[in-house]
């Protein structure tokens, strides 16, 4: 597996990506670097949403302001039951939980290195 070349451009979509999520009160936000660890994207964002309504908002409103401000159409997924969003931007995976859905699936466990612990606001 070929890690991409970094012009950067990750890292920005990135920045952007968990300004959009502080503005919008997303909690628990981590983010994990793929770098040279997966081909699917540079980074995964993972982050809660305190209820069904929250979840879905942040995520409307990721996708709105990545195609307003950066002419970034994503895919976006998992919308209408508001439990677990997955926004695919190509750079930048961004999955928005529920709480106790995040906890269910522990989806950061598996990405973390190993002997890592998961904190908040911080790149794994």
């Amino acid at each position: 597996m070929m890690a991409r070349p970094s012009d950067g451009q990750s890292e920005a979509l990135l920045a952007r990506i968990l300004s959009s999520l502080d503005d919008d009160k997303a909690e628990n936000v981590v983010t994990i670097d793929l770098r040279g660890r997966s081909s699917v994207a540079d980074f995964m964002v993972v982050c809660s949403g305190r209820s069904s309504r929250q979840v879905t908002a942040i995520a409307e409103k990721l996708v709105q302001r990545l195609k307003d401000e950066m002419g970034r159409n994503s895919k976006i997924e998992g919308k209408d039951q508001g439990d677990w969003v997955l926004i695919d931007t190509a750079d930048v995976i961004v999955h928005v939980f529920r709480p106790e859905v995040r906890e269910f699936y522990q989806l950061e466990k598996m990405w973390m290195p190993a002997g890592a612990a998961a904190q908040a606001s911080k790149t794994i």
